[in-house]
């Protein structure tokens, strides 16, 4: 695999699930599962989903050069951009000059391009690296939405009971009530687009062909490595890819997305999801009560669909 920027432009549908699990807490909510209040869809921020590619690339590249995360816990910006700093511009030693824009266009431009370079977030998603040492800002081309539930998810609040006590004193009260959130089953989907004239040239990235495979490894595997009590059971579910021949795409988005449908099954009886007669069936409680279609036929000339 060659590390080239990338040549094509792609667009990707992605399902995962959820079962017995809070996969995105709400805080302004007291952490319930995040839902539309409308439709009671549940949804999934897309700043949670980078989240996860990048603690699965961390995981993944540890020690390997040009795959640090930019944006990590308790992480101190400045001191990242200083690296950049002192490679490109060892002279400059304050922090009050590091925060100007170097008057040297090709200066600030290296600056930027030394960021993209070592950290795999930030020739991926982009990042402002303005706000304090400045190392200017980028647009990454790889986006993601917000994932949404085929069908509403029914959130349930459940009590749980804490059987140890902090100190000797406690030991008689009663044991402290808590609650937790969890989603039964959900079905959710995100749409994605990468873009190649955003990887290319003098402004672009450089996220590469290798940055590909990576990111299509860290979505089929993120989960794997995402485990927690809150979160149940996640997994991932099918990753739809159209991949364009043109650098600039063969064909809108939506219309290709648009080919990938969803459909409910109970008792061998398949209907698209949100017909009417479905509100005769069960609640979804595992994938195999959906099944994912793709219209393959008549694509757009360039379009090729990858099923990962």
């Amino acid at each position: 695999m060659n590390s080239q920027p990338i040549a094509n432009r792609y667009d990707f549908v992605f399902f995962f699930d959820v079962t017995n699990g809070n996969p995105n807490g709400d805080p302004d909510a007291g952490n319930l599962p995040r839902v539309d209040p409308e439709t009671n869809q549940g949804l999934v921020t897309d700043v949670c989903l980078k989240r996860k590619v990048r603690n699965y690339v961390a995981l993944a590249k540890d020690e390997v050069p040009g795959h640090e995360i930019y944006i990590t816990e308790r992480a101190v910006l400045n001191t990242l951009s200083k690296k950049a700093w002192a490679a490109i511009m060892p002279e400059v030693t304050k922090d009050s000059e590091m925060e100007k824009r170097p008057r040297d266009e090709l200066k600030a431009q290296q600056l930027t391009a030394w960021m993209c370079a070592n950290f795999f977030d930030v020739r991926t998603f982009g990042a402002v690296m303005s706000t304090g040492v400045n190392c200017g800002q980028v647009r990454g081309p790889v986006q993601f939405t917000f994932a949404r539930s085929v069908e509403p998810v029914m959130p349930l609040e459940i009590s749980i009971t804490r059987m140890a006590v902090t100190n000797e004193k406690d030991i008689e009260k009663e044991r402290t009530m808590g609650r937790k959130h969890i989603v039964p089953y959900g079905l959710y989907c995100a749409h994605g687009f990468i873009s190649a004239p955003l990887a290319q040239g003098s402004k672009g990235t450089g996220f590469s062909e290798r940055d590909l495979a990576l990111l299509w490894e860290a979505l089929s595997n993120m989960f794997d490595h995402d485990r927690s009590a809150a979160r149940g059971e996640m997994s991932k579910r099918r990753l739809i890819v159209f991949k364009h021949e043109n650098r600039m795409g063969n064909a809108p988005a939506h219309t290709l997305f648009d080919r990938v449908t969803v459909e409910r099954i109970y008792n061998g009886e398949a209907l698209p999801v949100g017909d009417q007669r479905t509100h005769n069936y069960p609640p979804a409680r595992a994938f195999s009560d959906y099944a994912v279609n793709v219209d393959s036929a008549n694509l757009p000339a360039g379009v090729e669909i990858l099923d990962l």
